[in-house]
Parts: C-alpha cells; sequence; structure tokens
C-alpha cells in the first residue's frame, strides 16, 4: 500500500483520506441509484453492492488506525467529534425526508446504512486530515 508523504516529505501516512473519500463516492453513486427510481421500487443488487464496497474501506480505515503510531490523536478526537456531530444532524434529516416520503422495508434500511458511511467517512477524513499537519 501506499503512503502519503506529509509536506515536509518526513513522514508517510496511509492513504486514509483516499480509502473514507472512496467510500463516500460510492455511497453517494448508490444513493443517486436509489433516487433515480423514485417512486418506483429500486433494484437493490447494485445499491447494495456499492454499500458493501463502501463498508469494506471503512474497515480498512479502522486497520490502518489501529496501526498507527505517533499520530495526533487528541486533535483527530476533537476535531473528530465535532465533525461527527454536524454530519450526524445532517444524515439525521435526510433520513427524515426518506421516512417523511414513506421509504420502508428493505430501501429504507439500504440508504440508512449509505447514511451512515457519509455520517462518519466524512468527518474522518476531515479529522485525520487535521490531524496528519498537527504536531
Amino acid at each position: 500500500m501506499s503512503a502519503e508523504l506529509n509536506p515536509s516529505g518526513d513522514r508517510p501516512f496511509p492513504p486514509v483520506a483516499w480509502l473514507t473519500t472512496g467510500a463516500l463516492a460510492l455511497v453517494v453513486v448508490g444513493g443517486i441509484v436509489m433516487a433515480s427510481y423514485a417512486p418506483r421500487k429500486a433494484p437493490l443488487g447494485l445499491a447494495e453492492a456499492l454499500l458493501a464496497l463502501a463498508a469494506v474501506l471503512l474497515v480498512s480505515v479502522v486497520v490502518i488506525f489501529a496501526r498507527l503510531k505517533d499520530f495526533a490523536w487528541s486533535t483527530f478526537a476533537t476535531v473528530f467529534k465535532w465533525a461527527l456531530l454536524a454530519y450526524v444532524i445532517e444524515a439525521g434529516i435526510i433520513e427524515f425526508a426518506f421516512v417523511r416520503n414513506h421509504v420502508s422495508g428493505a430501501s429504507l434500511v439500504i440508504i440508512s446504512g449509505m447514511l451512515v458511511v457519509f455520517g462518519v467517512s466524512v468527518p474522518t477524513t476531515i479529522a485525520f486530515t487535521a490531524a496528519r499537519f498537527a504536531d
């Protein structure tokens, strides 16, 4: 796995931002696929596959974090908690819109999973970016 170099070039970092952005892109595409069928019932296979791939990317980020040494964890935690708060509120509002429009069953479960990935991947990207440049 290739690593990114910080601006000073002295410390490589794993591609966390790339992985979380990839997860975000997958759920955005999945959401577009789901929404493009509204109000008809969407075929769930593609959306399920995109959600599963996004989840795999996020799990790989967790594995990377578990192996990371000499990282600004306090900066990461501070930025992550506030970004997470904002994105949980945003994902909740989007979820409310789907529930209000009578989306139910498997479609709602998939959309909810996509919103969880959305609500976690963006704060992770923001916090990782802030922490990698912190002292």
